[in-house]
């Protein structure tokens, strides 16, 4: 047996080198891999942000803004101000604060979400009033 235990003693720390150097190489793969799922994380995250804009532009531009409508509401859109984009009345001050928001999708998001609201209430012309009930999200 002590004829073999140099040899044995070689092979085991042949194999114990190994064994450090896998060791060494899970430990590098479990970082690349634990930076790879944050990044995933925030380029789904990234991804889903995108889409939404994107899907809410379009539906933006797809929503028809001529339509059918009955000659008295022709008419009574003719005697005053309208919401942007719309057939609803409103009051100067309503467009005035319309024009004040900075941004133009969201001046149109506002908007659709007043006119929206209108709509489904039957409001004749939004004033100030409803506008400030209405566009709030």
């Amino acid at each position: 047996m002590s004829e073999h235990t140099p040899d044995l003693n070689r092979r085991l720390a042949a194999l114990e080198a190994r064994l450090g150097r896998l060791e060494s190489m899970l430990g590098t793969l479990d970082t690349k891999l634990d930076g790879a799922a944050e990044r995933f994380a925030d380029a789904k995250s990234s991804i889903q942000t995108w889409v939404t804009d994107y899907v809410s532009m379009r539906l933006q531009q797809l929503v028809p803004e001529t339509c059918e409508h009955p000659e008295g509401e022709e008419a009574a859109v003719s005697e005053g101000p309208v919401l942007p984009g719309t057939r609803v009345r409103c009051t100067d001050e309503v467009l005035h604060r319309l024009g004040r928001i900075p941004i133009p999708f969201v001046r149109e998001m506002v908007t659709q979400k007043v006119a929206e609201t209108a709509r489904a209430e039957h409001v004749g012309v939004v004033d100030v009033g409803f506008f400030e009930r209405a566009a709030t999200f």
